[in-house]
């Protein structure tokens, strides 16, 4: 096991991380539904060769609430912080769903930051293409019920069951609902308000590092074809498709995300 330690990055919002070994800095950024404790499988796997650094997004865990919308651009802006709070020239940056996101918004901005980028059951950042009709279906199923009053805990089985493969364990299961559990209403709707309508249009032909594009298998909301169109679109990527794993394949099937991630980080890597 890594021995972890939460900083906290001063700033308006503080922004919590846990933080385990020395080294290139690495940096994990969770999904929408997620927090900082989604990556601990990785800060055990990675922190004997990497300073692993696992973010609490602004709003999200013991990261500070904050006043206004929130878009990508925001979120970049504090990967920017914890950069320069690390001292970190460049960073591997892995980020998850939102997370990958996030991550190309980042280079987008600040290429010259970027060591590599893993973009795990994520999006394209550019122009959305499901319908307005998905859109409202994905904002009612997440964000309708808080907004009638209800609570994360109130929604938690539901999502976590939309989100693992059909055969997630009952210890993944209940993983993924504590998550959901743990988010707090106005960040969170902050959250999906931005990833529904802070559509980028950029073109990630244009990202110029080693990146890997990773996929679970049974992933139904960024799902392996999706994957292959990025991969597909970026030059040199590479793709793998994590077996037996749904849209936290960092989680559910973290032996195998593990071994792809720390092969293609020991390619890339300074050394």
């Amino acid at each position: 096991m890594a021995t972890v330690e939460t900083v906290i990055i001063g700033g308006s919002p503080s922004l919590a991380a846990d933080v385990a070994g020395e080294g290139e800095l690495l940096l994990f950024l969770h999904g929408i539904g997620g927090n900082r404790s989604n990556w601990r499988r990785q800060l055990d796997a990675f922190s004997q060769s990497y300073r692993c650094v696992a973010l609490d997004g602004r709003g999200y865990g013991l990261s500070a609430d904050y006043e206004g919308p929130v878009t990508f651009d925001i979120f970049a802006s504090d990967v920017l912080r914890v950069l320069d709070h690390f001292g970190a020239e460049k960073a591997h940056i892995c980020g998850l769903s939102l997370g990958g996101r996030i991550a190309q918004r980042f280079y987008a901005h600040h290429p010259d930051r970027v060591a590599s980028l893993t973009l795990a059951d994520s999006r394209p950042d550019t122009a959305d293409s499901r319908s307005p009709e998905d859109r409202d279906a994905f904002f009612n199923s997440r964000a309708k019920p808080l907004i009638e009053g209800g609570q994360p805990s109130d929604i938690a089985a539901g999502v976590s069951r939309s989100l693992a493969s059909p055969n997630a364990s009952e210890e993944v299961l209940a993983e993924l609902r504590a998550s959901i559990s743990a988010l707090r209403v106005e960040p969170y709707l902050k959250a999906i308000r931005a990833n529904l309508d802070d559509d980028y249009a950029g073109d990630i032909s244009k990202i110029a590092v080693p990146t890997l594009v990773v996929a679970g298998e049974f992933d139904t909301l960024t799902p392996p074809a999706m994957a292959q169109a990025i991969s597909a679109g970026i030059p040199g990527s590479q793709l793998s498709i994590i077996p037996g794993a749904g849209h936290l394949s960092n989680i559910e099937n973290a032996e195998a995300f593990n071994r792809v991630l720390g092969a293609f980080l020991a390619r890339v890597s300074r050394g």
